[in-house]
């Protein structure tokens, strides 16, 4: 009788794991404060990540909607590319 290469094996997952066994000395929870405060993260829909494709072009974007709608002053000068600067005649 021929035995089933470990391929052909299936492996089921268990219901629970136990992280002193797979991560033996491992803290839990190392990074929570860390991973808290420097993260926020937003998805954005393809049409809008086409139109804004850097970090800098969604964030003046965002300083513009709020200084038009009178929200919040912003805390960064928009860029000089933006057409809100005024130009020397």
């Amino acid at each position: 009788m021929k035995k089933k290469s470990s391929a052909e094996k299936v492996c089921e997952p268990q219901t629970e794991y136990n992280l002193e066994s797979l991560l033996p000395g491992g803290v839990q929870g190392k990074y929570v404060e860390r991973y808290r405060e420097g993260t926020n993260l937003i998805l954005l829909e393809p049409d809008i990540a086409r139109a804004f494709p850097t970090q800098e072009a969604v964030n003046n974007a965002l300083r513009l909607v709020m200084q038009l709608s009178g929200i919040a002053k912003p805390s960064k000068v928009i860029s000089a590319s933006s057409p809100s600067k005024k130009r020397a005649a």
